[in-house]
């Protein structure tokens, strides 16, 4: 394994809490997303993943646990994850974990969410990782009670 290191940066009213572990394989923000400067929070991530992909875990699960994120947070986002997809480790699996509110969660259409999903990796080259995604619905103290897993 490569000598990357874990971040961890406490979220602020702007910005997500992010943890981002190499030895699970556990990449989380969670918090709110809006900060007035997109690339400074997460051009240095994007800069990890692009050094976590060469040696990464067999398992890498990215957790997005975003109460609200604007369009620029989105975008980058998007970014890493077409990066992640680029995990080219044999048997590796890439798991984006989404997390709602239990109550949007169970008023949602799970085809409707795959629809927009799939619609993110139209842009991606075709991955060379298995990726799967879980759409948490979550209680009000934050406990997954529903899930549903998609593979793309």
């Amino acid at each position: 394994m490569s000598d990357i290191k874990r971040i961890f940066i406490e979220g602020t009213i702007k910005t997500p809490q992010i943890d981002f572990d190499p030895l699970s394989g556990d990449l989380i923000l969670s918090g709110r997303s809006f900060p007035e400067n997109a690339a400074k929070v997460y051009e240095p991530l994007q800069e990890w993943i692009i050094e976590y992909i060469k040696s990464p875990q067999s398992n890498t699960n990215i957790h997005l646990k975003l109460e609200y994120f604007n369009s620029s947070s989105l975008i980058w986002i998007v970014k890493m994850i077409k990066f992640l997809s680029r995990i080219d480790k044999e048997g590796s699996s890439l798991f984006i974990n989404l997390y709602f509110d239990n109550e949007d969660f169970d008023h949602k259409d799970k085809d409707e969410f795959k629809d927009v999903i799939c619609s993110v990796f139209d842009n991606i080259e075709e991955p060379k990782v298995k990726i799967g995604i879980k759409i948490k619905g979550t209680d009000s103290k934050g406990n997954v009670v529903d899930e549903s897993l998609i593979f793309i």
